[in-house]
């Protein structure tokens, strides 16, 4: 069923958007703007640049997923009340916005060449033997963790600024990220920085903010990025956001005061930021474009995931709850690769956890995920 004022305009092609757009295309006439060419699992990406051939089946051309749609391969640049204006001149008039923008991650444009640049980074390390992460946050653990468990032998440092490590989670859990990374001979030094701006292209040398001195072969900037958002305070929606740049959005997520501009994911002021969120958050945005005055409201729900091998073996992870702030999942041995398909695409759209080598050998095609809203059923996230 079509909606009544069909155009639906979504900007930003990463979980959120996609989620959306994959959602909507047989209900509306979608257009996906997006600057770049492909659709990209955000948590697979880290496994990728010590196993880049994972890439392979993590970075999805929107065309493979989104077949019944319009896509703009460009920035918005500014919103009106009835339009769309995107960096290469298109103007896209809309019935229905959502706005899916998240961070500002400049990436290439082309799938190839996103796949080159894990090849890169994948070589960076390789040749390295010494290595230095700034940033303590999810990002910097989790690679730490990667490299470390797959090339034992180098040397790695993490420098983080804050007093303890995922400081948005607790105390407990960043002690045992810390005691984690220190058994697999990760140097962790807290309470520092580290200045790039004194560094050049071609030294070993890094300096800390306590006056230490790190030697390795090359480093990786693991730190938070701000919201893409800066180009909306030129716009209509310029009223719309809070003091750190989030769109402030009410219980049906749309933009508060509006009643055809939606806001999903990162960019929103809601508390939940896990990416899983997004799947709820597509459904209720098809409930509301079908029927605006009669939708429930958003409900931040926790999702109950379980494993399961041939062996049974059931791994239960309560990804978030609604009073959380986040967590952070520490891959080890423990965890297998779950990857799910989209109808006729022949990549996995979601992938939960780390390498399957890691771990018990495990059977994919014997699997089973449930949640606690798909029981007893394989879960596909695109239904």
């Amino acid at each position: 069923m079509e909606i009544d004022g069909n155009r639906v305009v979504i900007l930003g092609g990463g979980v959120a958007g996609s989620v959306v757009a994959k959602s909507l295309q047989f209900h509306a006439h979608v257009t996906l703007v997006d600057p770049k060419e492909y659709f990209e699992i955000t948590w697979a990406s880290l496994r990728s640049m010590v196993e880049p051939s994972f890439a392979e089946r993590s970075v999805i051309n929107h065309r493979d997923y989104f077949t019944n749609g319009d896509i703009v391969t460009s920035n918005a640049v500014n919103v009106t009340e009835t339009e769309v204006l995107t960096a290469d001149g298109h103007r896209i008039g809309y019935d229905y916005l959502v706005i899916a923008t998240g961070h500002a991650d400049p990436l290439p444009k082309s799938r190839r060449e996103r796949l080159n640049q894990f090849k890169e980074d994948n070589q960076k390390i390789k040749s390295a033997q010494s290595i230095l992460i700034i940033g303590g946050g999810p990002t910097g653990v989790e690679l730490a963790g990667e490299i470390a468990v797959d090339f034992p032998d180098k040397k790695l440092t993490l420098v983080h600024k804050g007093a303890r490590l995922l400081e948005f989670i607790g105390a407990k859990a960043g002690d045992k990220t810390l005691n984690w990374l220190k058994s697999k001979n990760v140097v962790v030094k807290l309470e520092q920085s580290v200045d790039l701006n004194a560094f050049t292209d071609g030294q070993k040398i890094y300096q800390t903010s306590n006056g230490e001195t790190i030697e390795a072969d090359c480093h990786f900037l693991c730190i938070g990025k701000p919201l893409a958002s800066a180009w909306l305070k030129e716009t209509v929606l310029k009223n719309d956001l809070d003091g750190q740049g989030r769109i402030k959005v009410d219980e049906k997520l749309r933009v508060k005061g509006r009643d055809n501009i939606f806001a999903i994911g990162d960019i929103t002021d809601i508390p939940t930021k896990i990416m899983l969120y997004c799947l709820g958050f597509g459904q209720n945005l098809v409930s509301s474009f079908g029927k605006l005055k009669y939708c429930d409201k958003y409900k931040h729900k926790p999702h109950i995931i379980k494993v399961y091998s041939r062996k049974q073996r059931a791994r239960e992870a309560i990804i978030m709850d609604h009073q959380q702030q986040g967590a952070q999942h520490l891959r080890d041995a423990n965890h297998p690769t779950v990857m799910t398909h989209p109808k006729g695409v022949n990549h996995p759209i979601f992938t939960i956890h780390s390498k399957s080598a890691m771990s018990e050998d495990v059977n994919q095609g014997d699997m089973t995920i449930e949640n606690s809203h798909n029981q007893s059923r394989g879960y596909d996230p695109w239904e």
